[in-house]
């Protein structure tokens, strides 16, 4: 039995206007009872695309998710923020990208937080939101898996919440040794069981900002509204 689906806010105008997100600044508004499933899906989303938005789908459909919660980071580890968007453009081309889609929401906690956004860190702020009756997933990509082990804190995170990894057709398993030795037998036999197959989709924000740099259409790349405020604010192009 399909579970009910929570749907999210509007899209902001502007990025400059002055929101107060729901799961982010001021405490969540938004009941959570005992069973509820929420899944984390972070990233820098410069821009949020397709693939992103399909990756999401999926894995609520094969989860039966009541809700999937898109939090644009202001720093990933991995990153460097000066090569990154404005974090108010990132966050407005999210809302826009899933304005009406039944089940996605977005939070801008992690915009909000100064260094580096780690994944426990943002992880335990939910349990505190949501208390210990909800259930959490966080949701990475094939890729990550290689590297989770070096993650900050990677076993108090899967403690606090399912790692559901998503995976394209043709994914290959890394060597998990190292994650084993960290997580144990039975965090890594969870792990490994939430492994999760999606649909192959080829996009990627770093193809998107080159072909806008180019001058070059990136339409059926990103949600119209992306495209639009894109195109309406000057981004990528140089």
């Amino acid at each position: 039995m399909t579970r009910a689906i929570f749907s999210g806010p509007r899209a902001p105008e502007d990025a400059s206007e002055q929101w107060s997100a729901c799961y982010g600044q001021r405490p969540c508004p938004c009941p959570v009872t005992m069973g509820e499933m929420t899944a984390l899906f972070g990233g820098s989303f410069d821009p949020v695309h397709f693939g992103h938005l399909i990756i999401a789908r999926s894995v609520a459909e094969q989860l039966e998710l009541d809700r999937v919660i898109l939090l644009p980071a202001v720093t990933p580890p991995h990153k460097d923020a000066a090569d990154l968007t404005a974090p108010a453009h990132r966050e407005a081309m999210v809302r826009l990208a899933i304005e009406g889609e039944p089940g996605f929401d977005v939070s801008d906690y992690d915009l909000t937080r100064t260094g580096p956004a780690y994944t426990v860190q943002t992880v335990a702020h939910f349990r505190r939101q949501f208390g210990l009756g909800a259930a959490l997933c966080w949701i990475i990509g094939g890729d990550s898996l290689a590297e989770l082990h070096t993650w900050y804190n990677v076993r108090d995170l899967a403690d606090q919440c399912r790692i559901v990894t998503a995976v394209r057709p043709g994914w290959e398993k890394p060597d998990l040794d190292p994650l084993r030795a960290l997580l144990g037998a039975v965090r890594m036999d969870k792990l490994e069981s939430d492994i999760l197959p999606t649909p192959r989709i080829d996009i990627s924000s770093t193809e998107i900002r080159s072909r806008v740099r180019a001058g070059r259409s990136i339409r059926f790349l990103v949600p119209e509204a992306v495209r639009d405020y894109i195109a309406g604010h000057g981004l990528y192009r140089d």
